[in-house]
């Protein structure tokens, strides 16, 4: 098939379409449908389409959303960095002091020498990635990548979409008047799994795809002024129009099923791919954006070497693009512990409150509930004695009560989620909790690097836009030293090859108690001051801290003497301190030994 075929908006949506297809066909009920029923029950709608009615009282014990709330949270709590570097370029400690004074240089306003040095390259990588923290920052990383790894729990999948966004100023300038801005920077988004078919659907590795589509939904007005700005001609531009029918199911979650009765979108595709050269030794990443029955963008050179998608598997499944979420074989025991739980309180309600049966022959007036009510019955005493009685329940066995609470537990425990990690054990012994709690956290860490794997994806993606999409710019770092703006000419670095790692710093749980702990162990043996000690103390503990801190500074202050001046202009000479003496033998010290 020829690349023109593959490029042409009526073959891109028959790819998306056999895309879906196959997504479709995933499990028993295929991503689409499973991961709605997945959400449901994270979110705590669980008697969705049960037709019970309400009667009776439905019980919802959330075991699933409070496994994947402390699977979630044990997976993001550790805090994270990400540091560049660029292969071939040797890191030691002769060339550590030439970077450090080149970064300072650097620091001062001055620019990088002609030609290219090692420590010039280990200086850009370090910048980099202080610039991470400021692009992360921008785009709002952190809550995002926690939205792509709720996505991935949910539907078995999270992805992120990096992208150019031209619109965005940078507050930078071209030139020194000011007069040309800098315009455009990478943008970023979360996108469901429902919007992104993998050419391959048997590969896992995404780079490695012969293609990806993501889809959205758009409004038709922005969709045909894009258009217009890439020059589509005004033919093609009409033919953008809203999309009729149910086109729009493919979208996530329950809600996405409806839109405004009013709605005027569009399913937009934005299709990467690979076109390789004659030898087949080199390629270039390509897009093209369309609708069903017209071009948005024609085909055009990205300039990237990665295709700009990270993706994340909960659970990864052999020979699968796509991953597998364990909320899926949690249903059933939820289900039953749900019904369980809301037969036991049935059954107490009718325990407390019996049914009656009433001698309609003997008691002609309405009966009520009223404590204390009158009733006439007329008859024999074995009338009146027949006339009213209440049908006991069959017994509740304690049994019934132990079987509900046996599986929650065990649902909870076999997910990972014991006492232990959720919290729910007595705290007489700080080290044997921290101790039984990193033991529980074990089983995660396939998880966390899993997570850690996604975010260098991401980081990889950010540093192959800087190398070969931002042109000459200046960056803004932000340091212990504050906050200044480094010279960055990313074609003399486009070259190389950047890898990105990430530190991750020691999980903050348990840290608060265990620091108070110490805090106050070291100030009761008098090892830490009064300062030193509400310096340490973790915010929000102590009120008015800042105050407490200034009043014990201050106070610090009164009672310290202040130390010894070392100008020497400033020393009393011994002879006019009064009262002093100078003894015989200083005064046989020849006056160029006193000097020495």
């Amino acid at each position: 098939m020829s690349l023109k075929i593959m490029t042409e908006p009526k073959s891109v949506f028959s790819e998306y379409k056999k895309g879906n297809e196959y997504k479709a066909s995933i499990g028993k009920k295929g991503i689409f449908e499973q991961s709605k029923i997945n959400e449901r029950f994270y979110v705590g709608d669980q008697w969705y389409g049960a037709n019970c009615g309400n009667d009776r009282p439905l019980i919802r014990r959330n075991i699933i959303k409070r496994i994947a709330d402390y699977k979630l949270s044990a997976i993001t709590a550790a805090p994270i960095a990400v540091n560049y570097s660029a292969e071939g370029v040797p890191d030691n400690s002769g060339l550590q002091e030439q970077v450090e004074e080149y970064r300072n240089d650097i620091k001062a306003g001055e620019d990088f020498i002609e030609g290219t040095d090692d420590a010039e390259i280990s200086v850009i990588t370090g910048f980099l990635s202080d610039y991470f923290k400021t692009t992360a920052e921008r785009v709002k990383f952190d809550s995002k990548k926690e939205q792509a790894l709720r996505n991935a729990y949910i539907s078995g999948t999270g992805i992120c979409y990096t992208f150019w966004d031209g619109d965005i100023n940078t507050g930078l300038y071209a030139d020194l008047q000011k007069t040309t801005p800098i315009k455009g920077d990478i943008d970023f988004e979360v996108i469901d799994v429902e919007n992104v078919c993998f050419g391959d659907p048997n590969c896992d590795n995404v780079q490695k795809q012969p293609y990806i589509i993501i889809s959205q939904r758009v409004d038709v007005n922005e969709v045909r002024r894009e258009a217009k700005r890439n020059r589509i001609s005004a033919e093609d531009i009409e033919n953008i129009k809203p999309d009729g029918g149910d086109s729009y199911e493919m979208n996530a979650g329950t809600r996405g099923e409806q839109e405004p009765t009013d709605s005027k979108r569009v399913t937009v595709l934005t299709k990467f791919y690979k076109e390789w050269n004659n030898e087949g030794t080199g390629y270039k990443v390509m897009c093209v954006k369309c609708c069903e029955k017209s071009y948005v963008r024609k085909p055009w050179d990205t300039g990237l070497t990665l295709y700009p998608i990270a993706k994340m598997c909960w659970q990864n499944r052999r020979s699968s693009a796509y991953g597998d979420s364990e909320i899926t074989y949690q249903i059933s025991n939820q289900i039953a512990i749900n019904r369980a739980s809301s037969s036991a309180l049935w059954g107490l309600m009718k325990s407390g409150m019996p049914m009656t049966v009433v001698n309609g022959d003997t008691i002609q007036d309405p009966i009520t509930n009223n404590p204390g009510e009158v009733i006439k019955v007329f008859g024999t005493a074995e009338d009146v004695a027949g006339a009213i009685r209440h049908i006991s329940p069959p017994a509740f066995g304690n049994q019934y009560i132990n079987m509900l609470n046996d599986l929650a537990n065990n649902t909870l425990s076999d997910n990972g989620a014991n006492d232990a990690a959720l919290g729910n054990i007595r705290p007489d012994n700080a080290a044997a909790i921290i101790q039984s709690r990193e033991a529980s956290l074990q089983p995660m860490q396939l998880y966390q690097n899993a997570f850690y794997s996604f975010i260098e994806d991401i980081a990889r993606i950010w540093a192959d836009f800087w190398l070969h999409l931002y042109g000459d710019r200046r960056l803004r770092i932000e340091d212990k030293d504050g906050v200044y703006y480094v010279p960055f000419h990313p074609s003399r670095y486009e070259n190389l090859m950047l890898t990105a790692r990430i530190d991750v710093g020691s999980s903050p749980v348990w840290s608060l108690p265990s620091t108070i702990s110490v805090l106050d162990s070291l100030f009761s043996a008098q090892i830490i001051d009064k300062v030193q000690y509400l310096e340490r103390m973790p915010d929000g503990i102590i009120p008015d801290k800042t105050g407490l801190l200034r009043e014990a500074r201050e106070r610090l202050a009164a009672i310290t003497p202040p130390p010894p001046s070392d100008d020497a202009d400033d020393i009393t000479p011994v002879e006019q301190v009064p009262g002093a003496e100078i003894p015989p033998e200083a005064q046989e010290i020849p006056m160029e030994v006193m000097d020495v």
